[in-house]
């Protein structure tokens, strides 16, 4: 198990998995929540039955996969739903995160979360990265990757912990803003600084 666990964060679009590349090309292991909601809910999962069970088979792509976009749509339109899916999925998700962390071999390692912040999941890193970009940034990025409409990045956006909250509980902020030079030496510096923090505590 490693020495350090970091916990990644930040809003949709902020550049959480460009960060977290940048960590892994140091040999630094990654454990990416967004990674595992996938893959609990992949195909004959007892995650996707469950899902297919509440929603029907209209939830699926015509390849039998989850229709990510279509369950999306549903969920932030109803909050009920939301409550739903998050009660099936954050038990799953959390289970795999604690089992992957616990075999993570790097001397440090990072745990990427989304939502670290609105699951109070503090109390499973040792010291919090936050990726901080503002919301136009954001809603730009968001709706280029995802070709989303505005209204949905929004509600999306608007459900997650503002700005002003993650960076509260920050110990250690990326700046997004800028070039991919400036953010990998941003990553090297607290790559840097990870090592420095485990070889004072040896």
């Amino acid at each position: 198990m490693s020495e350090l666990v970091i916990g990644l964060t930040g809003g949709i679009a902020s550049g959480k998995t460009t960060v977290s590349d940048r960590f892994a090309s140091f040999g630094i292991d990654i454990i990416d929540a967004d990674v595992i909601a996938r893959d609990v809910v992949a195909k004959d999962t007892p995650g996707l039955m469950a899902i297919i069970e509440q929603f029907g088979e209209d939830i699926l792509t015509s390849n039998l996969d989850l229709d990510r976009q279509k369950l999306r749509r549903i969920v932030f339109s109803d909050n009920t739903q939301k409550e739903w899916l998050n009660a099936l999925l954050h038990p799953l998700i959390r289970q795999q995160m604690e089992l992957q962390t616990n075999h993570a071999k790097s001397p440090y390692c990072i745990l990427s979360v989304p939502l670290l912040v609105e699951n109070k999941l503090n109390n499973m890193v040792d010291r919090t990265l936050v990726v901080d970009i503002d919301e136009a940034t954001q809603l730009k990025r968001a709706m280029a990757r995802d070709n989303s409409e505005p209204g949905v990045i929004e509600s999306i956006i608007a459900s997650q912990a503002s700005r002003t909250d993650r960076l509260a509980i920050a110990d250690d902020i990326i700046l997004n803003h800028g070039d991919l030079d400036w953010l990998n030496t941003q990553v090297k510096d607290l790559h840097q600084m990870y090592l420095n923090i485990l070889n004072k505590t040896l």
